[in-house]
């Protein structure tokens, strides 16, 4: 599967809040967060579930994957997603073992699978 995703009974503001914590703890920060709802409004687009995107970053695992294969780039940074779906909010990702398959090189896929290791249990400690 692409992707890993949870299901949490806390808002989506509050699921933001206990991840951006886990993944200090991990030394991921949020390079940037995206509020998808709120920006389709500015544009005169409704979108009726609340849907936000969370852009992270390690920089030390940014520049051991770089320096080991530059096209990994393609795939920085990390994405998180949190968002309400039937009245339920989710936190999710896609796998970066996923992503980094398609480059088929054996090294960038232990690395590529700690993060995501670590990755997961942010989400899972903020569920």
């Amino acid at each position: 599967m692409f992707h890993y995703t949870v299901e949490t009974i806390k808002t989506p503001e509050q699921a933001i809040a206990e991840l951006t914590n886990q993944l200090k703890e991990e030394q991921f920060g949020i390079l940037w967060q995206f509020n998808m709802k709120d920006k389709l409004y500015e544009k005169g687009v409704e979108l009726d579930i609340n849907y936000h995107i969370l852009e992270v970053c390690n920089p030390l695992e940014a520049k051991r994957v770089l320096t080991e294969n530059t096209l990994v780039g393609y795939f920085l940074p990390c994405k998180l997603v949190v968002y309400q779906e039937n009245e339920t909010t989710k936190i999710g990702m896609p796998r970066p073992s996923a992503l980094i398959g398609l480059i088929e090189n054996s090294e960038m896929m232990k690395i590529a699978s700690d993060i995501e290791n670590r990755l997961i249990a942010c989400v899972e400690k903020s569920k």
